[in-house]
């Protein structure tokens, strides 16, 4: 009798098998981590503008002051985009019962995958408030 050395169809369709049940569980939990670690992208910028923000209130007493805050002048013509691979705009957000010049509410939208897809306790949209509060939780 010759002996033959190779895989025979069965053994490499256990080990396609084996190799997939795998990746359909470690694929989802990779993605995740990659999500979460791009969600320091947006909490830099955050705290950035958020720091630029308060010296142009310290200059000029309030925080909407277009003409000598030029932050604030990019905030509202259509958001800053996060430096770094852009995954967030981050725009002034509407705030409730509050006044403008001495509040603010910004938000950082996801606008690229795979952080547009970030769902997790609501973390496509992270916000930080003038006084330092960081909205949703679980993101921060």
């Amino acid at each position: 009798m010759k002996l033959t050395n190779g895989f025979t169809l069965i053994e490499l369709m256990i080990v396609v098998a084996v190799v997939g049940i795998i990746a359909a569980i470690a694929y989802p939990s990779y993605m995740e981590s990659v999500r979460k670690s791009n969600r320091a992208e947006a909490k830099v910028e955050l705290m950035d503008i958020s720091q630029r923000l308060q010296r142009c209130y310290s200059s000029f007493a309030r925080f909407d002051n277009a003409a000598n805050c030029p932050v604030y002048a990019d905030l509202i013509d259509g958001g800053i985009e996060t430096r770094g691979a852009g995954y967030y705009r981050i725009t002034i957000a509407p705030i409730a019962g509050g006044v403008a010049a001495t509040s603010f509410e910004l938000l950082a939208t996801a606008i690229k995958a795979p952080q547009t897809k970030d769902l997790t306790d609501g973390c496509n949209e992270m916000r930080l408030r003038h006084t330092g509060v960081q909205l949703p939780d679980a993101c921060w």
